[in-house]
């Protein structure tokens, strides 16, 4: 059952100045915030109330106060519970892998369509491309690209936003050099002292990575994102299961607001881990929000493996919508297949 959401009213302090101000600055910031939303890994600013209670468990214990995390017998009986939910709460492995393809050749099919508010398609992008690694650099190669509608501008431009962040997160800009997959201990991301661009690149960290900390100028949404809060804890449920995925023996970590949870972000949230060595194995998300000057309804999911060694994304899915005010809905989806790596 959806739980109810009320979501806050417009403010109306406000002038129509102001608003179109904050309009321009999500319609540039808030699609990339979302797509990178829908793939972090749950980690927190205040791991210590999370985890102080966990370390000693009996069968059918739940964990925190408000009995939000609930494990099932049979990891309460074969690990120490809180040794494991300290590492999926610090995991890295999911940042790595995306910095992992910064540093390997691979192709990509790659999948993109617009859709007008009937829900046909009315632009759509697709490409068999190529990343090439030479030395300490990487350059894209465009085997073949077919277009619909008006996907590019005359100047060879993206027309949509859904594009624009597509090509940023996949497509070398003429040739990158210097880049590696290091990941040293915990992700440490500040935005203080930075400003414009910079800034945003910051922030958008904070999304991706450490969704635990609350994040600083996003309107309206910046202080919801903290998973494990006083506030957060009293909206979601936290739930750690054991499964099977293909070959691999792994946990289940899921996370779902409670019922009739108000001003939630997250709709559903689901992450499974490889139980020998707890790297991320998919990842799915399912986000929504309605503010005044903006709304998005978002879904994502992110399948990795084992490639040459290393763990990477191999599948991708992206489907969403979003309104910002004084400016259209963008209505998109996207899908990418990455193999060949080497």
């Amino acid at each position: 059952m959806t739980p109810n959401k009320t979501p806050p009213a417009a403010p109306l302090f406000c002038s129509t100045t102001e608003l179109k101000s904050v309009s321009r600055l999500l319609q540039r910031s808030l699609p990339v915030m979302l797509v990178l939303l829908c793939w972090l890994a749950p980690a927190t600013r205040s791991q210590a109330q999370f985890v102080q209670q966990t370390d000693s468990l009996r069968p059918g214990d739940t964990i925190l106060a408000n009995q939000s995390l609930t494990l099932p017998v049979v990891i309460v009986n074969s690990v120490n519970a809180g040794q494991l939910i300290r590492r999926i709460k610090n995991d890295t492995s999911f940042y790595k892998a995306f910095k992992t393809l910064h540093i390997l050749s691979y192709h990509s099919s790659n999948h993109i369509e617009v859709y007008n508010k009937k829900g046909k398609v009315k632009a759509s992008y697709k490409s068999q491309a190529n990343q090439i690694r030479q030395g300490n650099c990487r350059t894209t190669q465009i085997e073949h690209q077919e277009t619909t509608g008006d996907f590019f501008d005359r100047k060879g431009g993206y027309n949509y936003t859904v594009g624009e962040l597509y090509a940023g997160l996949f497509f070398a800009k003429g040739k990158v050099c210097g880049e590696n997959n290091i990941v040293k201990g915990q992700m440490n991301f500040e935005t203080s002292g930075l400003s414009g661009i910079e800034k945003k690149k910051e922030q958008l960290k904070m999304l991706f990575f450490n969704p635990g900390r609350k994040i600083p100028g996003i309107p309206f949404i910046g202080d919801k994102l903290d998973l494990y809060d006083k506030d957060a804890l009293q909206k979601y449920n936290y739930r750690l299961d054991t499964i099977t995925y293909g070959a691999h023996h792994g946990y289940e970590f899921t996370i779902t607001p409670k019922p009739g949870a108000r001003g939630v972000v997250i709709d559903y949230m689901r992450t499974i881990f490889d139980a020998e060595t707890l790297n991320v194995l998919y990842r799915s998300y399912s986000l929504s929000y309605k503010a005044g000057v903006y709304d998005f309804d978002v879904k994502m999911q992110v399948k990795l493996d084992i490639r040459q060694g290393l763990l990477v994304p191999v599948q991708l899915y992206y489907k969403g919508n979003w309104s910002v005010l004084f400016k259209g809905r963008e209505r998109a989806s996207f899908s990418a297949s990455l193999s060949d790596f080497h």
